[in-house]
């Protein structure tokens, strides 16, 4: 069985939470800027990458409909002093 390189089995691993997928997403980012990626693992990092990305809206819309159910539906912009003084 050949060996997967590290970038193959990231993108079989499911993030361990919000801040492990951005901290991942992060370092691919770097990476693919940073041009250290031969073409292949470019390719397979940006499919982990849209694959993060989706993870971290799912879990951002979870959140947000908690917060949701928190305020009864009554999601308020947050004002700041100097808006409460005007």
């Amino acid at each position: 069985m050949p060996n997967k390189s590290s970038t193959e089995s990231q993108a079989q691993a499911a993030p361990e939470s919000f801040e492990g997928a951005m901290a991942e997403l992060a370092q691919l980012v770097s990476q693919m800027e940073g041009g250290q990626l031969p073409l292949e693992a470019s390719v397979a990092a940006y499919a982990r990458g849209s694959e993060l990305v989706r993870y971290c809206a799912a879990q951002l819309e979870k959140v947000e409909a908690q917060v949701k159910v928190l305020e009864g539906d009554m999601l308020k912009p947050f004002s700041t002093d100097a808006e409460e003084d005007e």
